[in-house]
């Protein structure tokens, strides 16, 4: 029977959700506690900062949007939000409709500004936005809404048909710009849509800072879309999500979920059971051997373990990171990962026959560590190279210890730095020289589930290239990914970039991060997925059963 009911309630509807629970003997706790593998730092999981920590695992049901990313990564359309039609193929013209009852917690509807919002601040034409990425909003033309309005027409450049447009307006992309009009007292479409310069740039300010999570917080300025709203944060920076009254879909089955950043005391909280659903990096956390009262499963995820090279200080140039990347053992990295090694950068998101061409030959000097030639490349000159990742992490720990060892003969001193702050920023503040993290500099997976979105981390200007790298070949190659589904001319344009990459060596792919799922055997509904939503897609139909 438990079988039975486990499975039911895996799935999505709610009619089924409620019978199944209805047949399964006991009833749905009223509290759940969830621990996600990065820090809770700001509602706004777009910005470079907020997208490499673990936002989005918390608030995917909190801030919803036309589509949401599904256990195996791809983006379901989220009907009780609204709709999205093709109107137009050449250019693409995307007409997004949302639900007439959409709003907010604080009762004030959800409009097309929100979506004007989203795209100036993701588009890279308004200055002062500190996005993470520009994928796909790059390339929409123009936005038409008439403020207060449900209704937005998106227009697309011609020639660039987004492949993967579904990607855009999803879950947590979608922030409430009337906190925002309310603070500036402005009609924020037409600000931006006008491109009014002084008022644009206090836009942006306020867009990359007003929703930073702190204790004490304004809840006026976190309004929630979803069925989960905040209600707290802790002291810890744990964030507590309750019920969003004012939600007009289907109820969620537990009142109150509490989302914890990962800390050192995992094992401890799953030995006395006061955890339900840990959703981490596989080794992150070292062994984390499993109760007997836990179910414990593993996944690849979309993201790649990278080492992120600074753009100042010893690692600026092309030759010094070859010379790292000489004596970087990858193969035994992976082998510790229990993965193989992994050389995508522009194909990251999946293991495919598209991918599994991406850079093999070039990548061949670098596959074992040799600290000779990385000694040879440096012409003997010593070097000190300060690594750097969000710690405790057990998995990196060993990562940089072994590189520590394997460089040393290559006369490279290695300074292991555990980070406490975001690694996005203290590679841009020159706090280190090498980054070790995941696609865009991520705690998590990183991954948005498509590889063409995934790619512009190494675009031009895009907020999530760290390592600062500009190629106008490499860019051309970005552009053409997002808007090519077929696979040979995807297949010749990873072949024109992979030695181009190899030889500027912007970062170092290292292996594919494993996902691990510790859930409490009296849960239900949850699921690992590959995207850096993780496990919290669904977190409205979980239930923890007494």
């Amino acid at each position: 029977m438990a079988s039975w009911c486990r499975l039911g309630m895996a799935g999505l509807l709610v009619a089924a959700f409620a019978s199944t629970l209805t047949g399964c003997s006991g009833s749905a706790a009223a509290r759940i506690d969830y621990v996600v593998d990065g820090p809770l730092s700001s509602y706004n999981t777009n910005t470079i900062v907020g997208a490499a920590a673990a936002g989005a695992q918390a608030f995917a049901r909190t801030l919803t949007g036309f589509g949401y990313h599904g256990p195996d990564g791809q983006v379901v359309a989220d009907r009780d939000f609204g709709t999205v039609s093709v109107v137009g193929g050449s250019p693409l013209v995307l007409d997004y409709q949302i639900a007439d009852n959409a709003v907010y917690s604080d009762g004030k509807p959800v409009t097309c500004d929100d979506l004007v919002l989203t795209w100036a601040a993701q588009s890279g034409r308004f200055p002062g936005f500190e996005a993470a990425t520009q994928a796909g909003y790059i390339d929409i033309a123009n936005v038409e809404c008439i403020p207060g309005q449900k209704k937005a027409r998106v227009s697309f450049v011609p020639d660039r048909g987004v492949v993967d447009y579904n990607q855009l307006f999803t879950a947590t992309s979608l922030l409430p710009s009337h906190v925002i009009a309310d603070q500036l007292n402005v009609d924020v479409t037409a600000a931006l849509l006008s491109n009014n310069g002084r008022l644009v740039e206090q836009i942006a300010r306020l867009w990359n800072t007003t929703w930073d999570l702190k204790p004490g917080l304004d809840l006026k300025r976190f309004p929630s879309s979803g069925p989960y709203r905040i209600e707290s944060v802790l002291d810890g920076g744990a964030v507590v999500l309750v019920v969003n009254d004012r939600w007009w879909g289907p109820k969620p089955i537990t009142k109150r979920i509490t989302v914890w950043p990962q800390g050192p005391d995992i094992q401890d909280r799953v030995n006395n059971r006061s955890v339900d659903v840990v959703d981490v990096a596989t080794g992150s956390s070292g062994a984390l051997p499993t109760p007997d009262n836990y179910e414990r499963s593993e996944a690849p995820s979309g993201g790649i373990e990278q080492l992120i090279f600074a753009p100042q200080g010893p690692m600026a140039q092309p030759k010094a990171r070859r010379a790292f990347a000489l004596c970087t053992p990858r193969d035994t990295i992976a082998h510790d990962a229990g993965v193989p090694i992994a050389n995508s950068r522009l194909q990251p998101a999946t293991d495919d026959a598209v991918s599994a061409g991406e850079g093999a030959a070039e990548a061949g000097p670098f596959g074992r560590a040799d600290p000779a030639a990385a000694r040879e490349a440096l012409g003997g000159a010593p070097q000190t190279v300060r690594i750097g990742y969000r710690g405790p992490n057990a998995r990196l720990a060993v990562t940089v210890g072994a590189i520590t060892k394997s460089c040393a003969a290559a006369g490279i001193t290695v300074e292991n730095v555990t980070l406490d702050t975001p690694g996005p920023q203290a590679l841009r503040d020159g706090k280190i020289d090498v980054l070790l993290a995941s696609t865009g500099g991520a705690t998590g997976s990183g991954s948005t589930g498509s590889s063409a979105m995934d790619a512009y981390a190494l675009h031009t200007g895009n907020g999530n290239n760290l390592s600062g790298y500009s190629n106008p070949q490499v860019d051309s190659a970005i552009g053409a990914l997002a808007v090519s589904a077929d696979p040979a001319e995807r297949v010749r344009l990873l072949g024109q970039a992979a030695p181009i990459l190899w030889g500027d060596m912007p970062t170092l792919p290292l292996y594919r991060q494993q996902r691990t799922l510790l859930v409490s055997k009296k849960m239900y509904a949850v699921g690992t997925n590959p995207t850096r939503w993780g496990a919290g897609w669904n977190m409205d139909r979980w239930a923890s059963i007494e």
